[in-house]
């Protein structure tokens, strides 16, 4: 469970720092854009790398009993955070409806796993990823992020929705072999 807070600190510090624009900017004038943006993804990638050693070295730590549903909540309700995912990356009509499409895939992930899963490794992975995604949207939003106001091709959309899909179903068959935890 220590690679795993290691991890969780490691990566979300570096995020939540990057957030604070005022320290980001005199950290970049003293060291370059260049290195800081170097240094971040160094820091990302560390913690990622240790989030995943410690959620596999992490011992089952029952904390309550998952409701029977939250199962099939998240077997239903996760194409959408699929969708939302590929969203922020395709220029569709979905970035009209919010400026924050990917912390809104990582919000739902996170909450419907906590639905799913009752154990402490899982609270600590997916809770501070969907504290995190709230987190951001607000700071962002705060920020200024707008909602996109240009209309786009359906073909974006429907493009956005066909991959996303995919995603899903790929992460669905091969949850067992990635995660450990097949999903039948």
């Amino acid at each position: 469970m220590v690679w795993l807070i290691i991890g969780l600190v490691l990566f979300f510090a570096v995020h939540v720092f990057s957030s604070v624009r005022g320290a980001r900017q005199k950290f970049i004038a003293r060291i370059g854009e260049g290195p800081y943006k170097g240094l971040y993804s160094l820091v990302s990638i560390a913690g990622f790398a240790l989030i995943v050693v410690g959620m596999i070295k992490a011992q089952p730590v029952e904390l309550w009993a998952p409701p029977e549903w939250g199962r099939f909540a998240a077997i239903w309700f996760m194409p959408f955070a699929f969708i939302s995912l590929i969203a922020a990356y395709v220029p569709g009509n979905i970035k009209r409806i919010t400026a924050h499409p990917m912390l809104w895939g990582v919000t739902l992930w996170s909450l419907l796993h906590l639905l799913a899963n009752g154990d402490l490794a899982g609270l600590l992975l997916f809770g501070s990823f969907g504290l995190y995604s709230v987190h951001a949207m607000s700071s962002q939003s705060a920020r200024g992020a707008k909602s996109a106001t240009q209309r786009r091709p359906v073909f974006y959309d429907v493009a956005t929705i066909a991959i996303g899909l995919l995603a899903y179903w790929l992460a669905l068959t091969y949850h067992g072999k990635l995660f450990g935890v097949a999903v039948s």
